[in-house]
C-alpha cells in the first residue's frame, strides 16, 4: 500500500522538488498552496502523514498542526515541519504547535526520507498528542 502524503507548501518552486521526489518514491501525493486549502483537504480521505511549510506567505503554517492535535480523529497524523527557519527557537516553536518532526530547508532528502519511515511505521497510539 502506497502512504498518503498531503504537501502544504506555497512555493512552487519548493512544492514541484517535493511532489516530484515524493512521487518518485512511490508515495501518493496531494498539495495544499495555502491553510484553507490544507483544511479543506481534510474532508477527503486522510493523509497518512504531512509535509508543512512553516511560513505560507503572510500564514502561519503551524495553525494547521495545532488544528489537527486539538481534533481527536486526526491528532495522530504526524507532520512534519519543513522550513527554512532553522534556529533553536524555531525548532521549539515547531514542536510546540505539534509537530513530529522539523526538517530544515533546502531539504536534505535522506533525513526527509528517515523521517518518514520513522513517522509511517510508528503505531497511532505511540503518535504524539498534543
Amino acid at each position: 500500500m502506497s502512504h498518503r502524503i498531503l504537501v502544504v507548501e506555497d512555493n512552487a518552486a519548493n512544492l514541484e522538488l517535493l511532489v516530484d521526489w515524493l512521487e518518485s518514491e512511490r508515495f501518493k501525493v496531494q498539495t495544499a498552496t495555502t491553510l484553507d486549502e490544507a483544511f479543506a483537504a481534510f474532508k477527503g480521505d486522510l493523509p497518512d502523514t504531512i509535509l508543512l511549510d512553516v511560513q505560507l506567505g503572510a500564514q502561519d503554517g503551524l495553525e494547521l498542526a495545532t488544528w489537527i492535535r486539538r481534533d481527536p480523529k486526526l491528532r495522530a497524523i504526524p507532520v512534519i515541519a519543513v522550513t527554512a527557519h532553522a534556529m533553536t527557537t524555531d525548532h521549539e516553536r515547531v514542536m510546540r504547535a505539534g509537530c513530529s518532526a522539523c526538517v530544515s530547508k533546502p531539504i536534505d532528502f535522506q533525513l526527509l526520507r528517515e523521517q518518514l519511515d520513522r513517522w509511517l511505521t510508528v503505531p497511532a497510539k505511540a503518535q504524539p498528542r498534543r
